[in-house]
């Protein structure tokens, strides 16, 4: 008999089946439940509470994803995505294999979560394509930024900035029409 440890559940706040808001082309959108940042002015605050929401049901919510023939990708975002990394990776592996993009928003900055010593974290970052990184700073609040709430939170392009080894900002296609 194997003794492996059971899985920890993915605890969610909600999900959204018809986003284009929160990333581009027609978006899944998974709200993870519990952040440690506790942002003020936070547009998810009730998603802070790591004892709040429920447990997901991974395989119905994989289902809504792929039963849509629209949906261009899925995106991760909170609550803080990354400290249920470990959850998280299954989904975004069967969702990467199946052609879809990933985005996710995290309140770390990227190069925090490089440091971190998590084979989780790490594995999510290589499946992603964009990282929406940095706290929410109401400060710096921006409703004219694309896929962020203020200027210090960056989107970044994971794929270009793996295959140059430097951080690439990520650009919409559209975004010189603007």
């Amino acid at each position: 008999m194997l003794n492996t440890p059971c899985p920890k559940p993915l605890r969610i706040a909600g999900t959204v089946q018809d986003s284009i808001v929160d990333g581009p082309g027609l978006r899944y959108v998974i709200f993870t439940q519990g952040c440690p940042h506790h942002c003020p002015g936070c547009h998810n605050p009730q998603t802070h509470d790591f004892q709040g929401g429920k447990d997901a049901d991974t395989d119905q919510i994989l289902e809504q994803i792929f039963d849509n023939p629209l949906t261009s990708g899925v995106t991760f975002s909170g609550g803080e995505p990354f400290v249920q990394a470990d959850a998280l990776v299954p989904l975004a592996e069967v969702i990467k294999a199946r052609g879809k993009h990933l985005m996710i928003y995290t309140g770390y900055l990227l190069e925090e979560l490089q440091a971190m010593d998590c084979p989780g974290v790490r594995r999510l970052l290589e499946l992603a394509d964009i990282l929406v990184d940095g706290p929410y700073i109401e400060e710096q609040r921006d409703l004219t930024l694309q896929y962020r709430g203020s200027a210090n939170q960056r989107v970044i392009d994971l794929n270009k900035s793996r295959e140059r080894g430097e951080i690439i900002l990520y650009r919409s296609e559209y975004e010189d029409l603007w």
